[in-house]
């Protein structure tokens, strides 16, 4: 008796996966994950991931090469929050490393710049001083921006 879970032979399952991985780049904890949850057996997840890799649809630096430029340029991230969200996906320090030095460190100043500007313009009715520095410091560290750099625009609010 089946219980509504689809089984899915290692052919159904690498094509499956194929579409997964062509549609945006995955990390090897992703496809990992989507595997599992197909109830594929360990070897035929080892033969699944192995093909992908050889393949090239499975490719480490490249997922977190595109992961840092999509989450810096889309989500607005600091560099410190890239690395924490790609060590949740099992990325090493080199693939990281080569992920951080995609974004280009002027474009990182500007866009901190500008993510200080647009918040304080959010917080433009916020009376309080203290409290405006304590919601721009808060903003700025939640996105993963350096804290020398998230302390001294705080400091030049004054």
């Amino acid at each position: 008796m089946n219980h509504g879970h689809t089984t899915y032979s290692v052919e159904e399952a690498r094509k499956k996966l194929e579409h997964y991985c062509a549609y945006q780049d995955r990390s090897h904890r992703q496809v990992s994950e989507k595997l599992t949850a197909m109830r594929m057996i360990p070897e035929a997840q080892q033969r699944i991931i192995t093909h992908l890799i050889q393949h090239n649809f499975l490719n480490e630096t490249r997922f977190a090469q595109s992961f840092a430029r999509g989450k810096f340029r889309i989500k607005k991230w600091g560099k410190l929050r890239i690395t924490i969200e790609l060590k949740r996906h099992d990325i090493g320090r080199y693939n990281i490393d080569l992920a951080l030095k995609e974004i280009p460190e002027t474009d990182y100043r500007d866009t901190f710049d500008e993510l200080v500007v647009k918040r304080l313009q959010q917080l433009s009715h916020e009376p309080d001083g203290f409290k405006k520095k304590r919601k721009l410091v808060d903003y700025l560290l939640y996105r993963g921006w350096e804290s020398t750099w998230v302390y001294q625009a705080a400091a030049d609010l004054d």
